[in-house]
């Protein structure tokens, strides 16, 4: 059952909201029961929540069931969509002005293939940032919180205090970085014994 765009479905019978599973993009799930809605399931992103559109008659474990495959589904689609560097700096300008007031307005913004030891970089008397091409297919809000980094190094060098304030507005920055720190870690793991190639 695809993942669409929302649609009218009928009145809803009845909605519910919850937390979703642990490493879910989302920060939350609406589930929304239709009695018009016969067999078909579907499922969107509305801001930070995610909302799963379901027949009413489902019991709950089907709920569940479901919820589960749609979150799966979503997350497979985001990953495939890679943007490309007007993408980068169209995001870029529309995080500026949503956390930053505008205020920072960088000259170009674009992947790169020779950062390997970090996510990003800043050359603000330039105007220039730099996403590692190995942010691609990352979540949306890992990318994002990266792009502000950068952002933020327009408006302060360094990392002081005042630099991690500008960083505060953004929701997601402990989340973000807490997901690019398990990447590093995965990194550094051993390769299992036996594994392809050993």
């Amino acid at each position: 059952m695809p993942a669409d765009p929302p649609h009218r479905a009928g009145t809803p019978q009845r909605s519910t909201t919850s937390q979703p599973p642990s490493g879910s993009l989302a920060s939350a799930i609406e589930v929304r029961r239709s009695t018009r809605r016969r067999r078909t399931v579907s499922a969107y992103r509305e801001g930070d929540r995610t909302v799963v559109l379901i027949p009413a008659r489902m019991s709950e474990a089907e709920e569940r069931r479901w919820v589960s495959v749609m979150l799966d589904k979503l997350a497979a689609q985001e990953s495939r969509r890679v943007p490309g560097d007007a993408d980068l700096a169209e995001r870029a300008e529309r995080l500026s002005d949503q956390y930053f007031d505008g205020r920072a307005r960088p000259a170009s913004v674009r992947w790169v293939t020779n950062q390997n030891t970090r996510w990003g970089s800043c050359t603000p008397a330039e105007g220039s940032i730099r996403l590692s091409h190995r942010l691609k297919g990352m979540p949306e809000y890992v990318i994002d919180y990266v792009l502000l980094h950068e952002l933020a190094h327009l408006l302060v060098p360094g990392h002081g205090p005042g630099f991690w304030r500008l960083l505060e507005a953004y929701p997601r920055t402990e989340r973000a970085r807490g997901y690019l720190e398990g990447v590093v870690a995965a990194q550094r793991l051993p390769h299992l014994p036996g594994a392809r190639g050993e």
